[in-house]
């Protein structure tokens, strides 16, 4: 996966949550567009749009954007971090077996997921399904283990350790059913995990899922309008001979597409906007 992009209505304040909280590296701010990331992985994209207005409780859009940490230590300070900048942030946390995510909501309603993997050797699969849970992990404990006073100061001074890339995007949709079809019968993601008609999780290359889409939230939920939030969805494929066959798909399932020679982009049954780049 590649950035995410947010139209955000406070460019200022949520440049802080992201860098100072989270502790990602302004990359660039060029006006009204900042990106943000680690070394020269832009992460997220903040695009300011103060004329729009947020959406609906049970609109359709991001659910979250699940940022993934190289250590445990790293995670560790990005968490200590955003919780001790902006503590009224902090929603859960949890351990799914194949990973340990902790769960926030940043300034503007948009959820944000930081987490590590566990070895790809300790997941679990069955007739290709990936074994996940909602397992109580406590954040307090998990920090006392893992946050070492080097990086309770580096967290302290908004400094980040390790690497962080998009580990996964996970949308709110109106049906699964629909999401399905788009994302792996078009779009060409495998099923990973689905818990019925509520919620969907896709990957590429083994992983126990690049995208998620569930209904929790937004059952029934139509096209989005212009709004704040969720502005796009990057996917990153491996050659441009991988973007060319992807284009030739979408075209065949009469997916309105825009091609400008380096990103094909679309829009999913909710129109959220999805844009595929090569990434050699």
């Amino acid at each position: 996966m590649g950035a995410v992009t947010l139209r955000v209505g406070d460019l200022d304040g949520m440049i802080r949550y992201y860098r100072d909280g989270v502790t990602l590296e302004l990359l660039s701010h060029d006006g009204a567009i900042a990106v943000l990331g680690r070394g020269s992985t832009p992460i997220v994209i903040l695009e300011h749009a103060p004329e729009l207005q947020h959406a609906g409780p049970r609109s359709a859009g991001l659910f979250h954007t699940a940022i993934l940490f190289d250590t445990r230590e790293a995670l560790a300070t990005a968490i200590y971090s955003v919780a001790s900048k902006h503590p009224g942030t902090f929603t859960g946390s949890a351990d799914h077996l194949v990973s340990e995510a902790f769960y926030f909501t940043d300034p503007e309603g948009n959820g944000v997921e930081l987490y590590f993997d566990r070895d790809r050797s300790q997941w679990s699969w069955t007739h290709g399904t990936i074994e996940m849970a909602t397992m109580y992990l406590d954040p307090n404990a998990y920090l006392r283990e893992h946050l070492s006073e080097g990086a309770a100061d580096a967290a302290a001074s908004g400094t980040g350790l390790g690497d962080a890339i998009v580990g996964h995007v996970h949308l709110s949709v109106g049906d699964i059913a629909s999401a399905r079809e788009f994302y792996v019968d078009r779009l060409g993601f495998e099923t990973t995990a689905s818990l019925g008609t509520s919620a969907l999780f896709v990957s590429a290359g083994g992983y126990h899922h690049h995208m998620a889409m569930n209904t929790w939230n937004s059952a029934g939920a139509g096209k989005r309008r212009l709004a704040l939030g969720l502005g796009r969805v990057e996917i990153v494929v491996p050659t441009s001979d991988d973007l060319g066959e992807l284009g030739e798909r979408m075209s065949h399932y009469g997916v309105a597409t825009r091609d400008d020679g380096r990103v094909l982009a679309f829009e999913d049954p909710w129109s959220n906007l999805v844009a595929a780049r090569a990434g050699a």
